[in-house]
Parts: structure tokens; sequence; C-alpha cells
């Protein structure tokens, strides 16, 4: 009957596990009270584990990185007691942005990944994608007659990551359909933006120099900026992967 009901009100956790956790009750000697509290708090557990696994599964992550998994003696430039107050998350209550700056390979994108993933734990809608990525998505959707849906969706997260600004220079039209999301997210909802760009060479990505000011203006209010550096963790750690390669003899 148990069973009949917990499938009936959709309650899978109870429906599996009511029996093993009533032995244990057993075995424990708890209270109806207790056991049933135990039933419960494993059906909302499983729930929220659901949840979470959902959220993470939206965000698109190209990888799936943990802030446990960034190695902080690798590049001393990032500020570790910063990140961990940033992994808390109020910066996005406040409708604040987090601005990497830095060369390829300094952790970049890890430690956007990584802020992001702290962000879903704690229950908030998160969107990662690369600045080109946004920039096809848009010009799809106005081909299409729905840019306004596509920009809706962009805006709704509460956290969207752009990663790779500053890899390819956007045709004037894309940048601009860039600059709308930007625009419509400005002090309403969070961005974190990673480059490999000092803000003086936006231009590069966005020709026209007031359209790449008035998105550095928007993006650099409410941010935190941090700065990762020069040298590359990935190049450097690759050297002595490179010096074991066996070399060809010469006759």
């Amino acid at each position: 009957m148990i069973d009949a009901h917990a499938g009936e009100l959709h309650l899978p956790t109870v429906r599996r596990r009511f029996r093993a956790l009533a032995e244990e009750a057993t075995r424990e000697q708890q209270t109806p009270i207790a056991y049933l509290a135990a039933l419960l708090e494993a059906e909302v557990a499983e729930r929220a584990e659901r949840r979470e696994r959902r959220r993470l599964i939206d965000a698109r992550f190209p990888i799936m990185k943990r802030l446990e998994d960034f190695r902080f003696t690798d590049n001393p430039n990032v500020p570790q007691a910063t990140i961990a107050t940033l992994a808390q998350g109020g910066w996005i209550d406040d409708r604040e942005s987090v601005i990497f700056i830095g060369e390829s390979g300094t952790g970049k994108t890890m430690l956007a990944t990584t802020l992001a993933v702290c962000a879903c734990q704690q229950g908030r809608r998160v969107r990662f994608t690369t600045l080109a990525q946004l920039a096809n998505d848009l010009q799809e959707a106005e081909g299409h007659r729905e840019l306004q849906r596509v920009v809706g969706r962009y805006a709704r997260a509460e956290l969207l990551v752009i990663d790779e600004l500053g890899f390819i220079a956007l045709p004037e039209g894309a940048a601009e359909l860039v600059f709308q999301v930007i625009s419509e997210r400005n002090e309403k909802s969070s961005l974190i933006v990673t480059t490999s760009l000092p803000f003086g060479e936006w231009t590069k990505v966005f020709p026209d120099p007031r359209l790449a000011k008035a998105v550095v203006d928007r993006l650099t209010h409410k941010a935190h900026i941090i700065e990762t550096g020069t040298e590359s963790w990935r190049f450097r750690h690759g050297l002595p992967r490179r010096d074991l390669r066996p070399t060809k003899e010469t006759t």
C-alpha cells in the first residue's frame, strides 16, 4: 500500500527506501516520528540532488570544474581569498559581475566555470557560452525572426558566463546583438566574462569604438576585475611532457 501511495504522490525516494529505512528504524529503536522524518529527509535530499544535476546540465558547461580542482599554487596571481568569497554567491544577489583578464592558459575559463558551478549548487539558473556561440545564436535567431525569444533566454539566467572574449572580431551586426544581451542584463543580473584583451583593446572585438566603450562601461560597472597574469599554466606544465617525447635518431 505504501508503495502504491508513494507512486501516486510522486515520491520515488519514499517508494524505493521506506522498507530499508523501516528496518534501520527498528534496529535503532527510533520513534515513528523519527522514522517519518528520516524518510522525508531522504526524499527532499534526493530531489535537491536531481534539481542540481538538472541545473548543471542546463548550464551547458564545456567541462565540469569545481573550486577544489583549481590549484592556486600554480598561479599566484589569482587571489584565493577573493575567489573563495565570490564562490559564496553574494555578488550575484547584488547583481554584480566578474571579469577575468589574462593570457591564454592562465585559468580564466576554469575559474569562471568553478564560480558558475557554485552558483548552480546554490540553486541559481546559469548559462555558459562563448562569445562566438552567443553571436551565432543571436544572428541565427534574427534570421528566423526569433531574436526576442533568444535574447530573453539569455536574459533570464541569473548568471551568464561569456567565455573567450578576444578570440574573434565580431561583425558589426553581431556586435550590436551581443550588446543588446549585455544591455538587457545590465544591473538586473550577473555576468562572468573572460578575456585576453585589456579594455583599451576591445575595439578588436567590437569594431565601433563607441559600441566598445559602451560595452566596457556596462560590464565594468559594479564588477570584480581579476587579472590572472600572462604565464600559461598549460604551457609550463606541458614542457616536461614534451621533453620526454622520443626524438628521431639521425643516421
